[in-house]
Parts: C-alpha cells; sequence; structure tokens
C-alpha cells in the first residue's frame, strides 16, 4: 500500500487521564495508527486518505456512551462508532475528502484495571485497545471464539510494528 494519509483527532477528558499525554502523545498515537493503517491495507478511499478520532475518557464518560448506544449501563474498555453506513458515498465525493473511520473512544480507568490484572503497561494496554477498536471501525468482529483469536493475532502483529508487545499470557483465546 502507499504511504497511506491518516489525521487522528486526540482528545483527552477527564482528571486522572492527564497522563495519557506523557505515556503517548498525540503524535506517537498518529505514527501507531498509520502504520496500523498501513499494515491493514483498507481499500476504503480511492485517495487513500482516512481520518479518525480517538478520545481518552473515564469510566463514566464510556458508561454513558455504552449505555446510550449499547444499551449496557456499565464501563468498557473501548467502544467504536463507524463512519461507514449502509449508505456508501458517491465515487466523486469519495475521491475528494479523507474517508472517516469513525470514532474510537477507550476508558483509562479500565485500561488501568486491565493492564493490572494481565501485568503489562498502561501503554500496552491503550495501544492494544487503540488497535482493537481500529480492527472493528475496519470491519473486523468477533462473535465466536475463533475470529477472537484472529483479531488478538493481528493486534499482536499491530503492536509489534510499533515495538509493543504484551506477555504471552495476556489476551489468550481460550480453547475447548
Amino acid at each position: 500500500m502507499a504511504s497511506a494519509e491518516l489525521t487522528v483527532e486526540v482528545e483527552v477528558l477527564g482528571e486522572a487521564i492527564a497522563q495519557v499525554a506523557a505515556i503517548a502523545p498525540p503524535e506517537r498515537w498518529q505514527r501507531w495508527l498509520q502504520t496500523w493503517l498501513r499494515q491493514l491495507a483498507p481499500t476504503l478511499s480511492p485517495i487513500n486518505a482516512y481520518e479518525l478520532s480517538l478520545q481518552f475518557t473515564t469510566d463514566a464518560g464510556i458508561a454513558a456512551l455504552n449505555r446510550d448506544f449499547r444499551q449496557q449501563d456499565q464501563p468498557t474498555d473501548v467502544l467504536s462508532f463507524a463512519g461507514i453506513d449502509d449508505t456508501p458515498l458517491p465515487p466523486a465525493v469519495l475521491a475528494s475528502i479523507p474517508f472517516n473511520l469513525g470514532d474510537l473512544v477507550i476508558s483509562v480507568e479500565t485500561a488501568q484495571r486491565q493492564c493490572d490484572a494481565h501485568g503489562h503497561s498502561l501503554q500496552e494496554e491503550l495501544a492494544w485497545l487503540a488497535a482493537h477498536g481500529l480492527l472493528h471501525l475496519l470491519g473486523w468482529d468477533h462473535p465466536d471464539e475463533a475470529q477472537l483469536h484472529a483479531m488478538w493475532t493481528m493486534q499482536r502483529s499491530l503492536l509489534a510494528s510499533v515495538g509493543l508487545s504484551l506477555p504471552a499470557s495476556a489476551y489468550v483465546a481460550e480453547t475447548a
């Protein structure tokens, strides 16, 4: 894939979340997501230009979104809101503007609990969740163990491409 253009808007909300900027500043997220997009080589944009929004929030912030959009009144780690819908844009429009992949929202509080439980850093957990969310924006899903395992394998590959890895025991799909 030729060098994909990617614009990432990074927003950090809440009090304790200021740590995110020190862990991985917006420029690093831009670089990582661009690297991952090149590796995944989507064909959604004829001009190979994409944009997405990445927001770091609190458990309260993500719980409100989870309640409003998924009818689940509880926090979660990452939510993906795809910019893709059932009505495709006309080819002339697609050829003139970046393709909006959508929005990723990550709870830093949930990420902190998960990295503590799995024995890796907050940076690795946030990257893991961003990679997971990006895959969802590109149409990946995990309705069964086999597809979940495939998704986790791709996430590990994406993290490796930016010099990150997780312990072998973290996020291992259970086998029957």
